[in-house]
Formats: structure tokens, sequence, C-alpha cells
């Protein structure tokens, strides 16, 4: 896998297909690669090339010591794209990755030709910063929980109940999760990423199209903390899909990608 260098670090990316670049930003925790399963397939099926990379802290990008910010990470996507020669290129974010995608629209309108936010945010409410307080502070403790409670942990937070609900899914997902227990724990430093404050204000300066993709049954991004991105950017669309959590690219890829793809075409 190759490297660039941006911000001090290394970050490793791959490409593929042809067409019109599309960057893809992952959220935390999570390996550039899970955008493989199901979005750069459909992605490059339409005609375009797909970028994915894997952020600070997740290897084998850099993991530096300490906590990192969402400065850092938008300085890091901010000198991937320039140092791949791919802007002003179409963006897609999801979470944290969101996130990114929104500063970097906002930072660095001269990058990015448009944006797709899916299960973002502009601000925590009370149960968000609590749950992200929980975390921090489980991790902090050095208390590591049994897999199959962790795993059991995830599903209830990031699936949607319409999964949960089908044995045969669950199963699948719960066996997943399980083996995957562990696995990001290079990724502490992104803890530190600040996804609490309020930027909506700062949204309104958001010069680039943009659209926002809901989750129904997302307990991490609730679709109204999603509204919340879509009202604050000048003439960002909303986009909610049913039956879906916090990973809805992965529980419903179809609907996403139509979603994704439909807006990258007129933008």
């Amino acid at each position: 896998m190759p490297f660039v260098s941006t911000n001090g670090i290394q970050l490793s990316y791959q490409r593929a297909g042809s067409g019109d670049p599309v960057l893809l930003i992952m959220g935390s925790g999570a390996a550039g690669h899970v955008w493989t399963m199901h979005q750069t397939p459909a992605l490059n099926a339409a005609g375009y090339e797909t970028i994915v990379f894997d952020n600070r802290g997740i290897a084998p990008s850099s993991a530096p010591p300490g906590d990192y910010t969402l400065a850092d990470m938008v300085a890091d996507t901010q000198g991937l794209i320039k140092a791949l020669g791919i802007g002003p290129c179409r963006v897609v974010g999801t979470s944290m990755g969101a996130m990114i995608a929104q500063e970097l629209a906002l930072e660095h309108p001269e990058l990015v030709r448009s944006a797709v936010l899916i299960a973002t945010r502009s601000r925590s409410d009370v149960t968000r910063r609590a749950l992200s307080r929980a975390d921090r502070t489980l991790r902090e403790s050095g208390v590591e929980l049994p897999a199959t409670y962790e795993a059991m942990r995830t599903v209830l937070e990031m699936l949607s109940p319409a999964t949960l609900n089908d044995d045969e899914a669950a199963s699948s997902w719960l066996e997943i999760f399980e083996l995957m227990t562990g696995a990001g724990r290079g990724s502490d430093g992104q803890l530190g990423v600040d996804t609490v404050g309020d930027r909506r204000a700062a949204l309104r300066r958001v010069t680039v199209p943009c659209r926002a993709i809901a989750f129904a049954d997302d307990l991490v991004c609730p679709p109204h903390l999603v509204a919340e991105v879509a009202d604050a950017i000048p003439d960002c669309d909303l986009v909610e899909i049913p039956r879906c959590g916090h990973l809805g690219n992965l529980e419903r890829p179809d609907a996403v990608n139509s979603a994704i793809i439909e807006f990258l075409d007129k933008n």
C-alpha cells in the first residue's frame, strides 16, 4: 500500500477505478478499507476513481502518541489531497470523517468540489456527550471488557432494530464484531478529537454543494443532529434512510450508494 507524507505523518492510501476522483474519509476507529466493501465498487462502476485512506491512528498510517484534534485530521486530509494532486475533488465522509469533510469544505473550498456528509453532526447533545464521556472513561480505566460483551454493546449502539431483530443478520454482525474486538486499540488518540463543540454558525459559511445523509435509527448521530447540519450549510439537502443505524453504509449499502452517486453526478 502506498503512503504520502503530510502534516508530519505518513498516511496509507489506496486508489481504484478511473474518472473524476472521489476521496472517502472514514469515521473513528475504522480502517479506510471498510469503504471497499460496498461504496468504492459502486462508485467505480458509476465512473469515478476512488481514494480511501487510513486516518492517523489506524495502521499502517502513523499513530503518533497523545490525543488528536479535529484540526489535526483536517490538516492530514488537506495534505493528502494536495500530495495526490486531486483537488478540487468530491469528498464523502462518514461520522468523524463527515465532520472532517465539513471543516475541509469550510476552510479549504479550493480543494473540495462537493461533499457528502454521512451520519454527521455539528454539535453534541446531552446524550451524545454522555456517551463520549463514558467511552473515554472506560478506555482510560484500562478495563478490557470480554469480547462477547463488547460485541453485543457495539451492535446495540451501531445497528438498527430492523437488523437486530433478524436472527441471521444479528448472528453475523455479532460474530464480526467479536472478531474485531481490540482491533481499534491503536486509534485511542482519535478519542481526543473534539466533536462536541457547536459548529452551526461556522457551517453557514460553507460555499460548496453538500448533501447530508441521516440514518433513521442512528444513536450516535441521530437524524435531528444531521438535520441541523443540513439547515446550517447553505443549500445543503438532506436524505434520511430508514431501517439502519450508525453503520447504515454497511446495513443498507444500496440505498446509501444511490444517494451518494445521485448527488455526485449532479455536483
